[in-house]
């Protein structure tokens, strides 16, 4: 009795009957998305990285899967329901939508999880941002290639686009070219992406000199690199330009670093004191890492001597900051102790010593 009143239900009204079974394929698929996603959060709750891609997932899920059910129930429904197709099209893009966001929405989980395993914080952190650099720049190239296609899968199922596709392969060679040279800057600077993700002359957090600006490397991005300079400008080069220029990177090995302060004062000036006040401001300063320290005249020019400081420090933050401090007080050490010993122009007079002296005293009357 049942069946034939269902068989009678879906042949007077087929629509609503189809309409039907869809509200209760997407609630089941409902139940079963809240099921499996507590299920597996619980399950990966030890397993850092799978945990991370279940999160960062879980919302292209909760779209995937409604439209997944009703993909089902729209191809089994018969095809003389009026406007099935164009349902089975609108629905079967929307399907591919959310596949899409859920590939990249995996992939940016798997990033998320391989850096939460690499912390930056630590103090010698060269790894961890050689970890960094790889999984931000992979990631986002992999989430460019699932979007192209995601795009190119759509497009596919418009019967003008398989049409359009055909007549460009029949005519491959220019259209190639033309487009070739139109994407050129985009496919250059995603193969430096990936240079630069599997060679890293560059990482996250690296110190750089570019072009004469002194900054840190903010985001490597799919297109560009953002280096954030000393004084809050940010500086945006293109990934190529890392590959065809030569640049200098601070942190490339080490982010240990060697700084320099120059002093320029008279020849008169004795050393062994400069020295010993030299080594106790260096010691003293919290900056310093106990690795370098010298104090030696390395030049002379007509006026003064040269005196380097060289000292080392665990960055280039710390080591500046060092520099500034070693300067100001071996500046105030000598304007303190030997004032007469500072940079001196000297004039040397020709006349005899009787006239120098009577035109001195002529000159105090």
């Amino acid at each position: 009795m049942n069946l034939e009143f269902l068989s009678e239900f879906f042949q007077e009204s087929p629509w609503v009957a189809t309409a039907t079974v869809a509200l209760l394929a997407v609630a089941g698929a409902l139940i079963v998305y809240r099921i499996g996603r507590a299920v597996l959060l619980r399950a990966t709750a030890r397993v850092p990285l799978l945990h991370s891609v279940i999160r960062s997932s879980s919302s292209a899920a909760g779209a995937a899967l409604p439209l997944a059910a009703l993909q089902v129930v729209w191809t089994a429904a018969p095809d003389t329901l009026r406007w099935i197709t164009n349902v089975r099209h609108v629905n079967g893009l929307l399907l591919i939508a959310a596949l899409t966001w859920l590939a990249i929405r995996a992939v940016r989980g798997v990033a998320l999880g391989v850096l939460a395993r690499h912390p930056v914080e630590a103090e010698d952190n060269l790894h961890a941002r050689r970890i960094h650099t790889q999984a931000t720049v992979l990631s986002r190239t992999a989430m460019v290639v699932i979007f192209i296609a995601g795009t190119s899968m759509a497009l596919m199922t418009f019967p003008g686009a398989r049409q359009l596709g055909a007549s460009l392969l029949a005519s491959a060679g220019v259209v190639g070219l033309v487009v070739g040279i139109a994407a050129r800057p985009v496919f250059s600077n995603l193969i430096s992406g990936l240079q630069l993700a599997l060679a890293q002359p560059i990482r996250l957090d690296d110190v750089l000199i570019v072009k004469g600006e002194w900054g840190r490397v903010a985001e490597i991005t799919g297109t560009y690199v953002v280096l954030k300079l000393w004084d809050e400008r940010q500086l945006i080069v293109p990934l190529q330009w890392f590959i065809e220029n030569p640049f200098e990177n601070w942190t490339r090995s080490s982010s240990q670093i060697l700084g320099t302060v120059m002093l320029y004062l008279d020849y008169a000036m004795p050393v062994e004191p400069l020295r010993q006040e030299a080594d106790r401001v260096v010691k003293a300063a919290p900056e310093w890492d106990g690795r370098v320290f010298a104090v030696q005249v390395t030049d002379t020019t007509e006026r003064a001597m040269q005196v380097r400081i060289l000292v080392s420090a665990a960055n280039a933050g710390k080591a500046f900051d060092l520099r500034c401090r070693v300067r100001e007080q071996m500046l105030a050490f000598v304007a303190r102790e030997y004032p007469q010993y500072l940079p001196q122009v000297r004039g040397i007079s020709t006349e005899p010593p009787a006239q120098a002296a009577a035109a001195g005293s002529l000159a105090s009357g």
